[in-house]
Parts: structure tokens; C-alpha cells; sequence
């Protein structure tokens, strides 16, 4: 008898010891909190992302980095993790899922997969400017598109623009929905992105970004979809003649947290380092607008380009063209978020 109370009192103990030894892992909620008591052991957050720190998004990373360690005063140390040294593209949310970073900010389109709205931004002639982008963003609608993830663990905190969609190609200028026809052109992967290019009579193919330089060189594809940055920082001009100032899509991030990380830390702590995201998410704003209309003005000057900017009679053509594609997504995004988008001013 006394050998079964002993082995009943033991396993109790290592479960016990099992349980503190699980939720101490990965810098969770309860360690956290347990940081955040701790004048010595700061709260240590994990910014991990997929770009070069000389990018708007890497610039971003670390302005938050300074602002949350100077608001809290080195209660909360962050630690940013650019150009994918911790994790690429794939496996950056399954990290954070799991807690071993507790924030990253990828590309909108990776979020597709959990949530299909999230295809809005690869919606074209949607957004009807950058204004109206934002005004989404910040409003209602993309405030709740934020907070969607959270049954799966996530939260998101903020948007970060990386800029509008641009064509470019090296056959001839693209002025009307007719001048597409016959074309390729490059796509990142996505079905709005392919149904895009169809309705306009257009192919598309799904090349890897860092290979889209010799497709264009070597005639794979006529052209591709970007923005002013990404043109010109990726020498694109050097391969395409005719750039169309569209501004038809969108290539943007999320910033995401680990949601029982976030909810784990001190109100306090929790408080300013929102309001240091906030700050880093106004200082990426403006570095990405700077960044792009500096990118425009080089091309545009340099005589490499031809520049074709859209009037607003050619939008709407555009625009008639695309209703296959509002109503082939419609259900999958959502008829409001697609109205909303819309008609943001």
C-alpha cells in the first residue's frame, strides 16, 4: 500500500514537473509574464522576417526595436532577425505558431491559406489609390481582417504597405484591356493573380522572385507586376521598355504575433509596445511611399522607360474588364469586403 501511494505521489510530481517544464518553453505567454516581473530578464520578443534590412519593412523592424526599448526602458529587448536567418518564407509561421519567434510580418498573400480574405490586396482595381488603401486598412474591415487569425493562434497587430502594383513589358504600351492579349506574364502564386491575367487575355506563369530578372531577359515572360521599388531596385528597366502607371494591386504586410505570447505580457508592457508599433508602423508608411515615388522619378528620367499612367476612363475599362474576376472571388473574400474596398475614398 504504502508503495502505491509513493508511486501515485511521483507520477503527480513529474506531471507536475513536466507541465512547468512545457509552459516555460519558446518565451510563452506565462514566461512572459514571469519576464515581465523579472527587473533583470527582460521580455525577449523575436522579430524574424524575409528581407534585407535596407528595405522599408527591415527599416520598420528596427525603428521598433529602438522605440520598444526605449519606451519600456530594456523591460522588453527585441531581437530582429532579417534577410531569412531564422526562417524563409515557409516555415516563418509554423514558427510562430509554435512560439519560437513571437513576431514576423510576411506578405499578405501568405496569409491566403487561413484566411481566403486575405486575397483582397491581389484583387485588381480594388484600391483606387494609396489614400484609399489606407483608409481600408486602418478602418473597420481591415482592423477585423487583423484579428481573424486568432482562433489559429495568431494575432495581427499592424499593416505594413509595401506599395501598388505596376505593370511593365517589352512588346508595346498597355493603355486598354486589349493590349494584353497574347501576352505572359510573371505572377507570384495565386488563383486572383491568374484570373487577372485571363480576363485581360493574358498568360501568366508562377516564377520565384529572385529568378524574375532572367525570365524577362530571355523572353520566358513579356512582363511582370510590381512596384516602383522592386522595378527599379530589381533592374527590370533594363529588360522592359513600357511601364503602365496602374496601380492595380497590392504588395503588402501583415505584422503578426503569437497570440497567448501577446496576451501573456504585462498590461503595461503590452501597452507601450503597441504604441512603439505604432510608431515603427507610420515610419514604414513613409519610407515606402519615399522609397517608391524616388524609384518612379529615377525611372521615368532615366530614358529607358516608356511611361504610361492611367486615366480614369482607362481604370474604368479596367475595371469592366475585372467583373469575372469580382465574381469568380466574391464568395471566397467576401461580397462587403469587396464593396468596402471599393468604395474607400
Amino acid at each position: 500500500m504504502f508503495q502505491g501511494v509513493w508511486r501515485k505521489t511521483l507520477v503527480a510530481a513529474l506531471t507536475g514537473a513536466l507541465a512547468l517544464s512545457l509552459a516555460g518553453c519558446g518565451g510563452g505567454a506565462k514566461q512572459g509574464a514571469q519576464n515581465g516581473e523579472k527587473k533583470d530578464e527582460p521580455v525577449v520578443i523575436k522579430f524574424s522576417h524575409v528581407v534585407a534590412e535596407t528595405t522599408p519593412k527591415g527599416q520598420a523592424a528596427l525603428k521598433f526595436k529602438e522605440l520598444v526599448e526605449q519606451k519600456t526602458g530594456g523591460k522588453v529587448k527585441v531581437e530582429v532577425y532579417p534577410s531569412s536567418q531564422l526562417y524563409g518564407d515557409k516555415e516563418e509561421l509554423e514558427a510562430l505558431v509554435a512560439n519560437n519567434v513571437q513576431m514576423i510580418a510576411p506578405s499578405v498573400t501568405k496569409l491566403v491559406g487561413l484566411n481566403p480574405s486575405f486575397q483582397i490586396v491581389d484583387m485588381p482595381f480594388v484600391f483606387k489609390n494609396e489614400e484609399a488603401t489606407l483608409k481600408f486598412y486602418d478602418g473597420p474591415a481591415g482592423q477585423k481582417l487583423l484579428t481573424s487569425l486568432d482562433g489559429k493562434g495568431l494575432l495581427g497587430l499592424a499593416w505594413w504597405p509595401n506599395g501598388a502594383k505596376h505593370f511593365t513589358n517589352s512588346k508595346k504600351p498597355l493603355k486598354a484591356p486589349a493590349d494584353f492579349a497574347g501576352l505572359k506574364f510573371r505572377t507570384q502564386s495565386g488563383g486572383v493573380l491568374d484570373a487577372q491575367f485571363k480576363a485581360l487575355g493574358a498568360g501568366s506563369q508562377t516564377i520565384p522572385f529572385g529568378e524574375v530578372y532572367p525570365a524577362l531577359q530571355n523572353g520566358t515572360v513579356d512582363g511582370q507586376e510590381n512596384t516602383f521599388n522592386n522595378i527599379d531596385t530589381q533592374k527590370y528597366s533594363e529588360v522592359q521598355k513600357y511601364l503602365t502607371v496602374s496601380n492595380h494591386g497590392r504588395l503588402d504586410y501583415v505584422v503578426l504575433t503569437n497570440k497567448s505570447f501577446w496576451d501573456g505580457l504585462p498590461e503595461a508592457l503590452r501597452t507601450e509596445v503597441k504604441a512603439a508599433l505604432d510608431e515603427a508602423t507610420k515610419y514604414e508608411r513613409e519610407l515606402s511611399t519615399k522609397l517608391n515615388q524616388e524609384s518612379f522619378e529615377k525611372m521615368k528620367n532615366s530614358g529607358k522607360v516608356e511611361v504610361y499612367q492611367l486615366t480614369d476612363t482607362d481604370r474604368e475599362a479596367f475595371v469592366k474588364a475585372m467583373e469575372p474576376v469580382y465574381k469568380q472571388y466574391e464568395e471566397k473574400i467576401g461580397k462587403e469586403l469587396l464593396e468596402t474596398a471599393r468604395n474607400a475614398q
